[in-house]
């Protein structure tokens, strides 16, 4: 389904225009909505059209696309899920893929979605697939700042990227307190299945990163304001956006050195652990040996043997036994062994 969410004029969606949705069934009428809803924008103007796609069908996007005369090959990337996250520029066309993440709280799992922007003359193009973005906190913010939705349909990009990025944060955020718990854990007194879940938190960094880390370069680029094709009165926001995702790439950095430090800080802890419980292993089959040597002498039933037939033999073979033992034990305990 493809869905206008209005014909911006002045900052300003038109009542008229707001939230219709087109069949994606009659792919011809679609065309012509469009163009009637085109029609609707002033030429020379900042006016522009929305229109949003949630998952569409590959024949919609094709008559879309047809239709606004985007570029092909764009277009093929904003359907393919294994295309990484870039910002390119076609002619008088901006071109933006982002990943989207998602925290999930109850599997401490990150879920990925991707959003395309298609930024033309007199329209602004938005979709998405997988993971939902909350393209209502979109147009919220849009509908805050009528200044800039007055700058022209660059200020959908803005409003899109603002929402994608501030989920890169609290995904970080969820990441750094999974990392503080998994802390506790790998220097409490029972750190079993430790590494297990910094093997898990490190998978969820990996996604992260992947969204995160091929925004890096243009995102220095809008932290110097020297970026072409932004309206003067937006570059403020969008520098902004740039600090925000260089933020988002320092934790990810961060939480990379991090977890490889807890891994090997959990690793000696079981080393340790396994070396503590060996030596004490071997304490006590040393002060075990010491009886079962004594009673195997004592066993083998020759006649002439010390003691044999000494009244007081008996308790005094278990006195000899006792104090060995007690001496080895006070050994092993004083060399930390027990």
């Amino acid at each position: 389904m493809i869905r206008c969410f209005g014909v911006y004029c002045d900052g300003e969606p038109l009542p008229d225009t707001r939230d219709l949705d087109l069949a994606p069934s009659a792919t011809a009428d679609i065309g012509s909505d469009i163009k009637q809803l085109r029609d609707r924008v002033r030429p020379e103007s900042t006016d522009f059209v929305w229109l949003a796609l949630d998952n569409p069908a590959h024949e919609t996007v094709a008559s879309l696309a047809k239709t606004l005369g985007l570029d092909p090959l764009l277009v093929d990337d904003s359907l393919s899920r294994q295309q990484r996250a870039k910002l390119e520029t076609s002619g008088a066309q901006v071109f933006v893929l982002l990943k989207v993440l998602e925290w999930v709280d109850e599997s401490s799992d990150v879920e990925t979605g991707q959003v395309a922007c298609f930024i033309g003359p007199g329209y602004a193009v938005t979709l998405h697939q997988g993971s939902s973005l909350d393209i209502e906190e979109a147009r919220r913010r849009m509908a805050q700042s009528p200044e800039l939705a007055a700058e022209g349909p660059m200020s959908v990009l803005w409003a899109v990227t603002d929402c994608v990025v501030d989920g890169y944060l609290i995904v970080g955020e969820a990441i750094q307190d999974d990392i503080e718990e998994i802390e506790q854990q790998v220097f409490s007194p029972k750190p079993a299945g430790a590494a297990t879940r910094i093997y898990r938190l490190n998978r969820e960094n990996i996604e992260m990163r992947r969204a995160v880390r091929p925004l890096v370069g243009e995102a220095s680029r809008l932290s110097r304001d020297d970026t072409p094709g932004i309206p003067t009165g937006m570059r403020p926001y969008f520098r902004d956006i740039g600090d925000h995702v260089l933020r988002a790439n320092d934790m990810v950095d961060g939480f990379d050195s991090t977890l490889m430090t807890m891994l090997m800080a959990s690793t000696a802890r079981q080393d340790l652990m396994q070396n503590r419980d060996m030596r004490k292993i071997s304490a006590w089959a040393a002060i075990i040996a010491v009886p079962t040597a004594i009673a195997g002498i004592y066993g083998m039933n020759f006649d002439d043997m010390p003691e044999l037939h000494w009244a007081f033999g008996y308790p005094a073979v278990l006195v000899l036994m006792g104090t060995i033992c007690l001496f080895l034990y006070r050994g092993f305990k004083k060399s930390g062994w027990l």
